[in-house]
């Protein structure tokens, strides 16, 4: 199942391509980026964005360092995941964590949410991909799709096997749209 989401993702020489822009509306109101468009207080108000979830939240290099006080003079509400973008971290751990907040902006009139980690390529995806599962009732495949429609993506094999576990999950419950 892994090696079939590696195939959606790749370009026509099956290679995988990275982001052309810094941020792009993958589903309507949800947006993903990077760490550019995060630290661009005026970037995001341009965009309307009025909740922030950064999936990389930390001070090492492979993180982005804001939070709430990075966002407190702005009308943002800020969400933190301190995740690693490596195959052994655990982000379905995040899965519900990030979808509940998603939905929260969402529910909000005008509300737009900007998902991002460091580059927009694997962590944020995933937690857009595990939104549209969990809370639209999409097939892991429908989802990537969804999402790689609008931005170049490439989760790494550890969060795409997560995915594949979220979608049997799903299924023996019943809740995906076949």
């Amino acid at each position: 199942m892994v090696e079939e989401l590696n195939e959606l993702l790749a370009n026509d020489s099956g290679f995988y391509s990275l982001p052309t822009q810094h941020c792009n509306e993958v589903y309507p109101k949800i947006y993903v980026g990077n760490a550019f468009v995060a630290q661009n207080l005026m970037r995001l108000e341009r965009l309307s964005i009025t909740h922030v979830l950064n999936a990389a939240e930390g001070k090492s290099f492979m993180h982005v360092n804001t939070n709430a006080e990075f966002y407190s003079d702005t009308r943002i509400v800020y969400h933190g995941i301190k995740a690693n973008d490596t195959e052994a971290f655990n982000l379905s751990a995040y899965f519900e964590e990030a979808s509940d907040f998603i939905d929260k902006a969402l529910a909000q009139k005008d509300g737009r949410v900007f998902v991002h980690c460091r580059e927009g390529y694997s962590r944020s995806p995933t937690l857009v991909i595990a939104y549209l599962m969990l809370r639209h009732h999409m097939e892991v495949k429908t989802a990537l799709l969804t999402v790689r429609q609008k931005r170049e993506i490439g989760p790494n094999d550890g969060f795409l096997k997560q995915l594949c576990q979220l979608n049997q999950k799903l299924v023996k419950e019943g809740k995906l749209k076949s």
